[in-house]
């Protein structure tokens, strides 16, 4: 079970360059640690994140073993016009986690 908070600003300027914030709480597991009996625990991490604007995307990042437990990311996006901001994070045993958050030009 994973729970994302994102901040974006609901409204904002055409042309206005407004910044994003992400956090994603997810159970990791580095594949590296060993149960009770001595097997290894499967690796169950978050490898990918998209944003996409209005369809296009804004922003991807590809993550490895060493990602921390809970990822934050904050980038920069240039609002044209009034629309949603799509957010996907993927990862290992088919996860995938999808949020959205609308923006309106004022």
């Amino acid at each position: 079970m994973a729970v994302a908070r994102i901040e974006a600003p609901k409204t904002a300027q055409r042309g206005q360059i407004i910044e994003i914030r992400t956090l994603i709480s997810h159970a990791m597991e580095t594949g590296y640690r060993r149960d009770y009996l001595g097997k290894p625990l499967p690796r169950d991490i978050i490898t990918g994140f998209t944003c996409t604007y209005n369809g296009a995307e804004v922003c991807r990042a590809v993550f490895h073993p060493a990602i921390s437990a809970n990822p934050y990311l904050a980038f920069a996006v240039v609002i044209a016009e009034s629309g949603t901001l799509q957010f996907t994070w993927t990862g290992d045993n088919g996860f995938t986690f999808t949020e959205s958050a609308a923006i309106s030009v004022v």
